[in-house]
């Protein structure tokens, strides 16, 4: 299977990095990964909404330009659906099974999706009710998809 992460932004918080960098190498004997960073749209200080909206879109056709032919798309969104660890798990399980081999995990910046990209996706996932900066739910999302290999394999981790 190969996963691929698109996200807006870059991580600058060196605790991050390298909490990210650690689940990379922990999910190489899992998958084929690889997280592509899509650069934020410039925007004044002061930004009206048509401004942010127009900013959005502008990332969501950068976004979408790199959403491989076929992919599954999961983008994850506030107003998503709420799984569990396990669910995440099952849901690779029979998207692999249905032949579907390439899962594309979307992040937005901190404007979040543009309505292009959320139509896009196959399903809208909620990392939690609680708000996380992007460049946390970045390290979360990566935890969790090792989780789901680990616990897809039957081997131990943390419950």
């Amino acid at each position: 299977m190969h996963i691929l992460v698109i996200a807006v932004g870059k991580i600058k918080e060196r605790f991050l990095q390298e909490g990210i960098a650690e689940y990379e190498k922990r999910l190489r004997p899992y998958v084929k990964f690889r997280i592509n960073e899509i650069g934020e749209e410039k925007r004044p200080q002061v930004c009206s909404p048509a401004n942010e909206s127009a900013a959005v879109e502008k990332e969501g056709q950068r976004i979408l330009a790199e959403i491989p032919e076929g992919s599954l798309v999961v983008a994850l969104d506030i107003r998503g659906q709420n799984w569990t660890s396990e669910n995440l798990a099952d849901g690779l399980r029979v998207w692999e099974l249905a032949g579907r081999n390439h899962v594309t995990f979307v992040i937005g910046g901190d404007l979040g999706l543009s309505p292009s990209v959320v139509d896009r996706s196959d399903l809208r996932l909620s990392l939690s009710k609680m708000t996380f900066t992007h460049p946390m739910a970045r390290l979360i999302l990566l935890e969790q998809v090792y989780r789901a290999f680990r616990i897809l394999r039957g081997e131990p981790y943390h419950k």
